[in-house]
C-alpha cells in the first residue's frame, strides 16, 4: 500500500553516467510545448556556465534531494493513530501537523504529484518535471530563470521544485479529526469525494465514528480506500462506491439503504476547473461551462445529501471562491454554490480556515471555509 523510500529512489534511477559536457550536449529545455537544445538555450540566454554546472552537480547528486523529499512528504510512522489533541473550532488549520498528510501523499503519490493537473496552462506537475530532469535529459525552463539560479547557487533547489510546479492539494486527516471531534460530532458518515482516502483516515480515527461511507470516480483511490479501511479500521463499518456522486442516486441499492441514514456528510468539493483530476468521469470533464456544472454536478449532488441524511443531520463542507492573476475569470463558488445548498438545507455557520490550502500556483489566494448546514 505504501512505497518505500528505496523504492522511490530507485525509480529515478538511470545507467546513464554524463560528463559535463555529455550534459550541455545530450539535454534540451522545455519552454511550455516546445524543446530546443540546453547549449543553444544557455547562449540565448547568456547563463552563466556556472550556473549550468550547478544544475548538473544537483541533477547528477540527486538521490540527496529525492532523499530529503522523501523523509519531509513521504515518510510515515508505523503507527498511524493520530495521538494529538485537536483542534479547537476557531483554530483549524489544514497545515497543522502536516506529517498526518504524509500518510494521504505516500499511498497516492502518483495521483497527487504527477497524474492531477493545474486548471492554469502552463504549470506543469511536480513529478513530471522531476521525471524529466532527472531521467528524460530535459529541463523546464523555470529552473533556468534567474530566481530560480539564486535558489539553486545556496542548494536550495527543492524550494525551486516545491514553488513552481503543480501538486494536488491535499487536506490533512488531522483537521478532519478536529472537526468532527470538536464541531461536527458525526458518528455515520457519507462523503459524496473519498479526498484521496484523507476523509475516511481523519474520520475513522474518531472514537465515536462507527460507520464511513464515501464514493469516487478515480478507480484506484476507492480501492486504496478499501484497502485502508480493511488493515486499519477492520471493526469499524465501511463501504466504498465508484461513482460520481451526481450519479450515485441512481443505484437503487445505495438509495434505499441509505436513505435517512447518516449524520452527517462532509467533503470538500472540486474547485470547478482548479485542479483537473484524471479520469474521464470527473464532473468538470463531464461538464465544462461552469453554470452547467452547477447544475447538473453541484445541485445533484446536493440532492443526493439530502435524500442520505436523517432528520437533524449536518452538511459539512470546505469550500473558497477563485479567480487567476492572468485572467477575468472568477468563480464566486462560496456564493453560488451555497444559493443551490439553501434551496434543500438550512444554514449554520462558516468557520474561517486558518491556511493556504492550495499549493503555489497563479490562482489568487482567497480563503477557505469550512460551511455547515442541517437538515430540517
Amino acid at each position: 500500500m505504501f512505497t518505500t523510500k528505496e523504492d522511490f529512489i530507485s525509480s529515478f534511477h538511470t545507467t546513464k553516467s554524463n560528463t559535463f559536457d555529455d550534459f550541455l550536449n545530450l539535454y534540451s529545455v522545455r519552454i511550455r510545448n516546445n524543446i530546443i537544445p540546453l547549449k543553444d538555450y544557455v547562449e540565448r540566454k547568456n547563463i552563466k556556465l556556472s550556473s549550468i554546472k550547478n544544475v548538473y552537480n544537483h541533477i547528477i547528486q540527486r538521490e540527496k534531494y529525492l532523499e530529503r523529499f522523501y523523509n519531509t512528504s513521504l515518510s510515515i510512522k508505523q503507527n498511524l493513530s493520530i495521538q494529538r489533541e485537536p483542534m479547537i473550532k476557531n483554530e483549524m488549520n489544514n497545515n497543522k501537523l502536516v506529517n498526518y498528510k504524509n500518510v494521504i501523499r505516500n499511498m497516492h503519490y502518483l495521483d497527487i504529484l504527477q497524474n492531477t493537473k493545474s486548471g492554469m496552462e502552463n504549470n506543469p506537475t511536480f513529478l513530471k518535471v522531476l521525471i524529466d530532469i532527472y531521467k528524460n535529459n530535459i529541463i523546464d525552463y523555470k529552473i533556468l530563470t534567474p530566481s530560480a539560479i539564486h535558489y539553486i547557487e545556496q542548494g536550495r533547489i527543492g524550494s525551486v521544485f516545491s514553488s513552481f510546479y503543480f501538486r494536488a492539494s491535499i487536506m490533512n486527516p488531522y483537521l478532519v479529526y478536529s472537526l468532527n471531534t470538536n464541531v461536527l460530532k458525526g458518528t455515520r458518515i457519507f462523503t459524496p469525494t473519498l479526498g484521496w482516502s484523507s476523509y475516511s483516515y481523519g474520520f475513522m480515527e474518531c472514537q465515536e465514528v462507527i460507520e464511513y461511507v464515501g464514493t469516487d470516480v478515480i478507480k484506484d483511490v476507492c480501492q486504496k480506500t478499501r484497502t485502508f479501511l480493511k488493515k486499519y479500521y477492520p471493526t469499524k463499518i465501511s463501504k466504498i462506491y465508484q461513482s460520481p456522486s451526481e450519479n450515485l442516486m441512481k443505484n437503487k441499492s445505495f438509495a434505499s439503504k441509505y436513505k435517512n441514514h447518516f449524520d452527517l456528510v462532509f467533503f470538500s468539493p472540486p474547485y470547478f476547473k482548479m485542479e483537473l483530476y484524471p479520469g474521464s468521469k470527473q464532473s468538470t470533464q463531464k461538464y465544462s461551462e461552469y453554470n452547467v456544472w452547477l447544475k447538473k454536478y453541484w445541485e445533484k449532488t446536493i440532492e443526493l445529501c439530502l435524500h442520505v441524511l436523517c432528520p437533524g443531520g449536518k452538511l459539512c463542507y470546505i469550500l473558497s471562491g477563485y479567480g487567476t492573476k492572468n485572467t477575468s475569470n472568477e468563480y464566486k463558488l462560496i456564493q453560488d454554490m451555497n444559493e443551490i445548498t439553501k434551496k434543500y438545507f438550512n444554514y449554520v455557520e462558516m468557520i474561517p480556515l486558518f491556511n493556504k490550502n492550495v499549493h503555489v500556483t497563479e490562482h489568487r489566494e482567497t480563503a477557505e471555509k469550512i460551511i455547515i448546514f442541517h437538515k430540517s
